[in-house]
């Protein structure tokens, strides 16, 4: 098999989108995405990233291809958890403090930033609705992010999120609560429990 047919089975096998990062993985050489845009079989969505013209733009994987250390959190884990119904407006992202995401901003993504001991912590494999593989924190993580954060959002959001977790089957408390004690807002969250419960 010649790099060519390399390249092609390879952007089939990732539904029309690749990155540079698998082409080099696969061994084809850079040049091979050049030809194929020049024949209008892929186009660049971004850096590093390429998509075949029927495919469907996966602007998650894409944002986390790109940055691999911004990790999907607040409103948007929420909503891949199935603990808000609300589609976010942007996307936002935690990313360690010291890490120059001002080209996310200007992505209109929003920023959240943490301590590099904790940015880490609590981070789950989840899937975007293209079926592409994503970081997210896990809900337990996700809550106590949304407490933390909770003058700069819709309590309305906060409060159904609360309420979904704890009715789901899935639930483990004691994570959240250790969460919760690094994050410090354990009294805070205990507090949102008490009342929903």
């Amino acid at each position: 098999m010649n790099y060519r047919e390399k390249l092609e089975k390879l952007i089939d096998c990732n539904n029309g989108l690749i990155l540079t990062q698998d082409l080099e993985s696969a061994g084809i050489p850079r040049h091979y995405l050049t030809i194929l845009m020049r024949e209008n079989k892929l186009e660049r969505v971004s850096r590093g990233v390429y998509l075949a013209p029927d495919a469907f733009d996966d602007a998650m994987y894409s944002i986390q291809a790109r940055n691999q250390r911004a990790i999907f959190s607040h409103e948007t884990a929420l909503f891949l958890h199935d603990l808000s119904d609300r589609d976010p407006i942007a996307w936002s992202v935690t990313v360690p403090f010291g890490y120059n995401a001002s080209h996310l901003k200007a992505e209109g993504i929003k920023i959240h930033t943490v301590k590099k001991t904790l940015h880490q912590m609590g981070v789950s494999d989840l899937k975007t609705m293209f079926g592409r593989p994503i970081k997210a924190y896990d809900k337990e993580r996700t809550l106590c992010d949304i407490v933390r954060n909770r003058n700069n959002m819709d309590p309305a959001i906060l409060n159904e999120a609360i309420k979904r977790y704890l009715g789901s089957k899935d639930k483990n408390i004691p994570l959240m609560m250790r969460y919760a004690k690094e994050l410090d807002v354990q009294n805070i969250l205990r507090n949102y429990v008490e009342i929903i419960l």
